[in-house]
């Protein structure tokens, strides 16, 4: 089976992202490395959203990207094509079902760190300040951008209480909105292309970027069997 992919890349630095799939990406130094990785992520996908498996995945590229964002620390500016369409209630209900059961398992995940504060990884900087170390600290992270990624389509809400407590109120006012559906594209922050779809998107893929995170820094740290509740594959090569 052919998996539609999008290629976006900054010198040697490669993320690649599915569009059948919302969410699912993979990083690499370069387009080969992230594109052998991209089979191995549609079947944790499956496996995570409890989908039936296929035998077989062919990546293939359908639009790319050149950034000059640094694409080796997850910064993305990327808007697919598909994501300029109109949705039915149907897509949006499906999309939003898996929002929602994303970020109720990446709190099932934090829950079950052993200690919230301790992080066996080293300090290290990036473009928007010091990579989250612990487990509080990637949670905090995560669920703190739901009101910026709510408001470049212009919807006012905060991140406070739980991440999945502020992504249902988010919604819920998304949906009070008039028309929310037609997926008007908007001029956000630093004149980035948003839509609902790309929200939806980048709510699950934000999700999975410090999930996984969390999970190999729990192992890591605590030495102990943590709870692969997104159903990351570790340790095994692509042919």
């Amino acid at each position: 089976m052919k998996i539609k992919c999008l290629w976006e890349h900054n010198g040697n630095d490669s993320m690649l992202y599915s569009t059948k799939y919302p969410g699912a990406f993979t990083r690499g130094k370069t387009k080969e490395e992230a594109l052998q990785k991209m089979p191995l992520e549609i079947k944790s996908y499956l496996i995570w959203k409890g989908s039936k498996l296929i035998d077989s995945f062919e990546p293939t590229i359908i639009q790319e990207k050149e950034s000059d964002l640094a694409i080796c620390d997850a910064d993305t500016n990327i808007l697919f094509e598909d994501e300029k369409k109109p949705l039915t209630i149907t897509e949006y209900q499906e999309l939003k079902a898996l929002a929602l059961k994303s970020a109720k398992d990446f709190q099932k995940l934090y829950d079950a760190i052993p200690d919230k504060n301790k992080s066996c990884l080293p300090v290290r900087k990036t473009f928007y300040g010091l990579v989250p170390r612990t487990a509080n600290e990637m949670y905090e992270h995560t669920k703190n951008v739901n009101d910026y990624y709510f408001g470049e389509i212009g919807i006012d809400t905060d991140h406070e209480g739980s991440i999945t407590e502020c992504r249902e109120r988010g919604f819920a006012l998304l949906e009070s909105q008039p028309n929310f559906l037609k997926n008007i594209v908007h001029i956000g922050s630093y004149d980035e292309e948003w839509s609902l779809r790309k929200v939806l998107r980048r709510f699950i893929w934000h999700d999975r970027i410090h999930a996984k995170a969390m999970y190999r820094m729990a192992i890591k740290t605590f030495r102990e069997e943590i709870p692969n509740v997104f159903h990351f594959i570790q340790n095994v090569t692509t042919k």
